[in-house]
């Protein structure tokens, strides 16, 4: 049996779900989707892809068509890691964008080449059971025929409006009627469930060389945009393996960078250097721990995390057992600090799915932030992500803007093993939540005993810079005064900014899936 205690010490409106083939994402309808896969002989694979088709329908407000992706995934035998993140228009140059200041958030400027599509292709082509074009058949029918817009989507809507009412393309297709639809109103969009049959009966070819690409590249340069055919054309996805490290008898696997994911390996690579679990699991003394080796890692991952090709150090330097209990010795453990960067020596959804026959997959797309660029391709329903925005500005650095590149990337899915065999598939979405979420679910479960709701369920906490620590409502005041003392500045975000949860642990027969309280989404099983 799992060593984890099956008590649910957090107030919470979930129970987990105990099944013998799984989907946790953070959508009903989504979760529904993969499961219809399931039950129609496919396998984890075709369910996670069903779920990631169908959720730039019902939740467009975190990803769409126009998004990346990446998934690491077991398929029975071994680990496999997928980086479909798209590379910027070959045009880009840095003497296109200020030389100080921030990236732009809107606007083609802003835009990658996307890449999700391109991985629902591969993993279709390689691991697979189903017909390619079966696997659309939700997301075309909710399109096509309207979906009722769920709660906290229907909150992230709303408040979208007053970003992108500007952008009338975006209007046209999000706000036909002026206004982002009601709680429970209905929606459709003829033009996305075209597009999705269009990428169906093509295997995405029409996305990335066809008719789909000529609008998109036409697009472009009717607006102002830089990408062309060509740079859609050129896009190819990477199998990457993963990196990992240990942590309580388990591992930790990351896709490589350009994704932040090593900051999470970082941080529990510096925690295997202090006894945690000699504090309780709520106390003071683990909330700050965990903190300060958070914000070592973060340093160092914004100074050093790029596109591979233009790195200027090698990545592993990062997760080496020296250099990381190097690290590990500047964290005072009664003392809250603000680090520098270390030299070492030589919005988001999120998915998961598993079946009966041990395939476990962990798969994340997104636009970034909200809706992405606001960009939506006329007649396509395809809104555009601003992964762009992930580049800097800073001549010399790494992860500088420019051509043919790919940015620092926030989205990252996770998954844990433990003796060469999987244990937990799972990822928390919300942008550079999402390390930190991966953290506190490792450390929740793996040194304190939680099962993956509790853990869910848990009161989290979110370096925000400097000295300041995002706290969730649920931790005791006195943990919070004690917190302070230490010099940590306390403040109190909203709760939409400590992201997304969705977990799968592997039982001796069957699985435990949580899905987090904090989405509209649940786990289904059967």
């Amino acid at each position: 049996m799992p060593e984890v205690s099956w008590s649910f010490p957090y107030a919470s409106q979930r129970m987990p779900v105990m099944a013998r083939n799984v989907v946790a994402t953070s959508q009903p309808l989504a979760a529904l989707a993969g499961t219809r896969m399931l039950l129609k002989g496919g396998n984890a694979v075709d369910a996670a892809l069903a779920t990631a088709m169908a959720l730039p329908v019902v939740e467009p407000t975190m990803n769409g068509i126009g998004s990346d992706a990446f998934c690491i995934l077991w398929d029975g035998e071994q680990i496999h890691g997928l980086n479909a993140s798209g590379r910027s228009p070959k045009a880009w140059s840095p003497e296109m964008f200020p030389k100080d200041g921030v990236m732009p958030q809107r606007g083609w400027d802003a835009v990658t080449v996307p890449g999700c599509v391109s991985a629902w292709v591969a993993l279709s082509e390689r691991f697979g059971k189903l017909p390619f074009e079966e696997l659309f058949e939700p997301a075309v029918h909710y399109a096509r025929n309207g979906f009722s817009v769920s709660p906290l989507t229907g909150y992230s809507w709303a408040n979208a409006v007053s970003n992108y009412n500007d952008m009338p393309d975006w209007m046209a297709v999000f706000a036909p009627n002026g206004r982002a639809p009601k709680i429970g109103e209905k929606f459709t969009n003829e033009a996305q469930a075209r597009t999705l049959e269009r990428i169906a009966e093509t295997k995405g070819e029409a996305f990335y060389r066809g008719d789909l690409a000529e609008k998109i590249a036409a697009h472009a340069k009717n607006t102002g945009g830089a990408m062309t055919e060509e740079d859609l054309a050129e896009h190819q996805l990477d199998w990457v393996g993963t990196i990992t490290t240990d942590f309580k008898r388990h591992t930790l696997h990351e896709i490589p960078p350009n994704g932040q994911g090593i900051a999470a390996l970082m941080t529990l690579g510096m925690l295997e250097h202090m006894d945690l679990t000699q504090y309780p699991v709520d106390s003071a003394d683990s909330y700050h721990l965990q903190i300060e080796a958070m914000k070592l890692a973060y340093v160092d991952t914004h100074r050093h995390v790029s596109d591979p090709s233009t790195r200027d150090i090698d990545h592993q330097q990062l997760l080496d057992a020296d250099y990381l209990a190097t690290r590990a010795k500047l964290i005072d453990p009664k003392v809250a600090q603000a680090p520098t960067f270390g030299i070492p020596s030589s919005d988001t959804v999120y998915l998961t799915a598993a079946d009966e026959n041990g395939m476990m997959v962990s798969f994340i797309q997104s636009n970034y932030r909200g809706f992405g660029s606001g960009i939506v391709v006329p007649d396509t329903g395809i809104s555009m992500q601003n992964r762009g925005a992930g580049f800097v500005l800073k001549e010399g650095h790494p992860n500088r803007v420019d051509g043919g590149k790919r940015p620092y990337h926030t989205i990252i899915p996770a998954f844990a093993t433990k003796d060469g065999q999987p244990i937990m598939s799972f990822g928390v979405m919300g942008g550079h939540m999402q390390p930190q979420g991966h953290v506190q679910m490792m450390v929740r479960i793996f040194a304190y005993g939680q099962n993956p709701q509790a853990a869910c369920d848990a009161p989290r906490w979110q370096v925000l810079g400097g000295l300041n620590v995002g706290i969730e409502p649920g931790v005791d005041a006195n943990v919070l005064d004690d917190l302070r003392s230490r010099g940590h500045n306390i403040e109190i975000p909203p709760e939409i900014e400590y992201g997304g949860g969705q977990l799968i642990y592997r039982l001796e027969d069957g699985y435990c899936a949580a899905s987090d309280p904090r989405k509209d989404g649940l786990a289904v099983g059967y």
